[in-house]
This record gives structure tokens, C-alpha cells and sequence, in this order.
């Protein structure tokens, strides 16, 4: 179970504000964890346990899936504020 400890904080990179950038997270992260299971071959038990845990988040559209964003949940009051979108 030692290989969880570098698989579950990916779960936890917050996806940007800006629509425009979901693209880049999303084929950073999907690159990230490619080249993880890659590199350091986890155990399968790690491995499954990380897929479960993704596909239950992107499942219940929690809000930190990075393969794709839920049409049901609207985007947060801030994210049209030009001070922060536009940075």
C-alpha cells in the first residue's frame, strides 16, 4: 500500500476556475498518471483502489473529476469575475 501515497493527492489538485484551462489539467493529470503507472508499477490492489476512488468521484460529480466537467453542477459565483479569470 505504499504506492497510495503518491496516487491519492492527485485526487485532491482542485481543477482550475478558468473553462479554458480544464483541457491542460486534464491531459496533465491523464499524463501524470500514465507516466506513474508507467514508471513505478503499482500493485494492483493500489491500482484498483485509485480507479475505484476516480470512478466514484466522477461518478457522483463531486466537482474534482479532471476527466470531464459535470453538466448538472454549475460553476461557482467566482468564476466569471474578470480579476480572476483573467489572470
Amino acid at each position: 500500500m505504499y504506492c497510495l501515497q503518491w496516487l491519492l493527492p492527485v485526487l485532491l489538485i482542485p481543477k482550475p476556475l478558468n473553462p479554458a484551462l480544464w483541457f491542460n489539467h486534464s491531459m496533465f493529470m491523464g499524463f501524470y498518471l500514465l507516466s506513474f503507472l508507467l514508471e513505478r508499477k503499482p500493485c494492483t490492489i493500489c491500482a484498483l483502489v485509485f480507479l475505484a476512488a476516480l470512478f466514484f468521484i466522477c461518478y457522483s460529480c463531486w466537482g474534482n473529476c479532471f476527466l470531464y466537467h459535470c453538466h448538472d453542477s454549475a460553476l461557482p459565483d467566482y468564476a466569471h469575475d474578470p480579476s480572476i479569470v483573467g489572470t
